[in-house]
């Protein structure tokens, strides 16, 4: 794949990623459950789909793949957060978790496509 192309399609993804957290979490809300496993769980979905349409591997792999870096970066991000690192920006620390966890996200999905293309080769 061209890098203008993955380029694209990750700016999608952030943009997804930043778009629907809010909805997840009033998801969440109305379903009455975790939103930590609500937000995982939709960026797990997220994750899915773009594997599906942009990366086409298998389906083990896209699903295995999808599901590790959802939760992988929703940790992470939610790791940063707590360090109280930005709270002169973001005091509540919830703008610091959700651009975290997509740029970890997208992130992930490069390393991951790399690994894969390296042992294409």
């Amino acid at each position: 794949m061209k890098p203008q192309i993955r380029i694209l399609l990750y700016s999608i993804l952030f943009f997804l990623y930043l778009s629907s957290t809010s909805s997840l979490l009033l998801l969440g809300e109305t379903l009455k459950t975790d939103p930590y496993i609500t937000l995982g769980c939709g960026f797990a979905v997220l994750n899915l789909i773009y594997a599906f349409f942009a990366l086409k591997w298998t389906v083990l792999l896209n699903i295995i793949c999808s599901v590790l870096i959802a939760s992988l970066a929703l940790f992470l991000a939610l790791q940063l957060a707590n360090t109280h690192l930005f709270v002169k920006y973001d005091p509540y620390l919830v703008k610091t978790a959700i651009f975290t966890n997509a740029i970890l996200s997208i992130l992930f999905w490069e390393i991951i496509y790399q690994v894969k293309i390296r042992k294409q080769q």
